[in-house]
């Protein structure tokens, strides 16, 4: 892949997801990072969080309440979602070792990452 120049606003967008672990909307990054990027745009931070996600410094999760959202976090670790808020909330301590080496096992092909999630309803929520 071809290096990219560095940006100002790329770097506060990744500062911004490092050590969150509310995994924020692209709207919600825009929103943040425009108080001290006033002239940034959508399409930018956009652009943006798509670049970092290929780059693999960010992990992109779709397909959650229609919305993409985003996590700084990189390790392979699962997500709750609750089916009524729509919060995502990193579980911590879950050992997800012994389902990798049984699909490396069966998977007929190399597997180079992990992503899993849980759904149901939030103690907030309950």
């Amino acid at each position: 892949m071809a290096a990219h120049k560095y940006s100002r606003q790329r770097e506060s967008i990744l500062r911004f997801l490092e050590g969150r672990t509310d995994h924020p909307t692209a709207d919600v990054v825009y929103e943040n990072v425009r108080m001290r990027y006033p002239n940034i745009s959508l399409g930018t931070v956009y652009r943006n969080l798509n670049l970092l996600a290929e780059l693999g410094k960010i992990n992109k999760l779709s397909g959650f309440a229609g919305a993409d959202h985003f996590d700084a976090r990189t390790d392979d670790h699962c997500h709750f979602i609750c089916i009524c808020c729509h919060r995502i909330i990193d579980l911590e301590n879950l050992n997800v070792e012994p389902l990798i080496t049984e699909a490396e096992q069966k998977c007929p092909g190399k597997i180079s990452g992990f992503t899993g999630s849980f759904t149901g309803i939030c103690s907030d929520c309950a």
